[in-house]
């Protein structure tokens, strides 16, 4: 795709970022719209210590909201505003994965690779049900009981915990917010396939913007389910090889836009990771 539209891949990532943080800026009511930067930087950092470092999605959490924390967010507001935008993040990539799915069920019946394609994005599909009701559906209870038990054994913590339930709560209670944080992340998860269209494209590998968006759908859905593997090394590479036949992307052409994605998280995740190190330094120093 050259060096032009490689740069031009890169520059669109940050758009989406953009995206992202304003949906997690969404889920929390009472930061300031000049504070999107912020949210945005977080964001960043939360996919650059996923992508690049060996903690899979855990460790781009905790270091998400640490840069929140350090800015001076509210600690209850940082750690209620990242549960609702990982539970608008879930729904939204749910609808998504669905609409893959309608828009290929004659492709899941008859197409090449479909027997060892349907059980995989089946199952992962349930999977991610799964994920997503149990953590919705916990949220509140898991709080409660945790207050309980911290003012039972840790009465110094009972508060705050008790503080971050009222939070989520007062959150929750603002569905023009929630719905906001839906849209921007499902906004996110178009963006993000399209961005495959830019590059297929830019390699001459034409495809329709309907049969990258189910692809994409497929290719989300399965790393979602490998959470645990950092990056999911290994499981884009085969989800694109057997995936690409059932749009008749040829499997090297699906394996070179993997590569060019993993290009693109090095290229952000870096520097990102760079930066925030000597922000982590500049801490330690003054402290």
């Amino acid at each position: 795709m050259g060096p032009a539209g490689f740069i031009a891949f890169c520059l669109y990532t940050g758009a989406i970022f953009v995206l992202l943080g304003g949906a997690w800026l969404a889920s929390a009511p009472g930061e300031p719209v000049r504070r999107l930067g912020l949210f945005v930087w977080a964001r960043m950092l939360r996919e650059a210590v996923a992508d690049l470092l060996p903690f899979s999605q855990l460790g781009g959490i905790v270091v998400g909201t640490r840069s929140l924390l350090l800015a001076g967010v509210p600690g209850p507001r940082t750690y209620a505003s990242m549960i609702v935008d990982m539970t608008t993040e879930m729904a939204a990539q749910l609808v998504f994965t669905l609409f893959g799915l309608a828009t290929m069920a004659s492709l899941l019946v008859a197409g090449p690779n479909a027997d060892q394609l349907r059980p995989l994005i089946l199952g992962g599909t349930a999977a991610m049900i799964a994920i997503m009701i149990v953590f919705f559906s916990v949220q509140r209870p898991a709080l409660a009981l945790a207050e309980r038990l911290a003012g039972h054994f840790l009465p110094e913590s009972a508060d705050r915990v008790g503080e971050l339930g009222t939070e989520l709560r007062a959150i929750y209670a603002r569905p023009a917010r929630i719905g906001l944080a839906f849209a921007l992340n499902l906004a996110g998860w178009i963006a993000s396939a399209l961005g495959a269209w830019f590059v297929l494209n830019a390699m001459g590998s034409r495809m329709s913007v309907w049969a990258v968006l189910s692809l994409e759908s497929l290719i989300f859905t399965l790393r979602s389910v490998a959470f645990a593997i950092p990056s999911a090394i290994g499981v884009q590479e085969a989800a694109y090889a057997l995936a690409a036949p059932l749009f008749g992307l040829p499997p090297e052409s699906a394996l070179a836009l993997s590569l060019v994605k993993r290009a693109r998280e090095i290229a952000i995740g870096i520097p990102t990771l760079l930066a925030w190190q000597a922000s982590e330094a500049r801490a330690v120093i003054a402290g």
